[in-house]
């Protein structure tokens, strides 16, 4: 059984790092051929898809946040982490980090998910 779980950053200020680490546990990260993405929901919206990092350790990451975001991993830990940098009150959201089989279609689907974790809220308030 694959679990995922991220880390609870709870409030971060405008224009600082935001920073969550997956922690995965069932299935290696570098397990062919799993990517590895953040994605996020704000209230009323559908999924975001932030970026990936690949089994092999490749990221790529939407445009619109491209600028921003930077993804990692520690396969000695199998986690991966997100940087978000520069922050504002429109990236308040619950972040997921989730599993798929080859790379997310955009826009994603829960459908589309093989395992995610239960989200965490990141609000973003000075």
């Amino acid at each position: 059984q694959v679990t995922m779980q991220e880390s609870d950053p709870g409030l971060v200020k405008p224009s600082q790092t935001l920073s969550l680490t997956c922690t995965v546990s069932g299935v290696s990260i570098t397990t062919a051929a799993y990517y590895w993405s953040w994605i996020r929901q704000s209230p009323g919206k559908g999924l975001d898809w932030i970026g990936y990092i690949t089994y092999s350790g490749t990221s790529s990451y939407s445009p619109s946040l491209e600028s921003r975001t930077s993804i990692s991993r520690d396969t000695s830990k199998n986690q991966f982490s997100l940087q978000l940098h520069s922050v504002t009150p429109e990236d308040t959201a619950v972040y997921y980090c989730a599993r798929t089989w080859g790379p997310p279609v955009v826009p994603v689907e829960w459908d589309d998910v093989l395992s995610r974790g239960q989200g965490t809220q990141v609000t973003v308030s000075s």
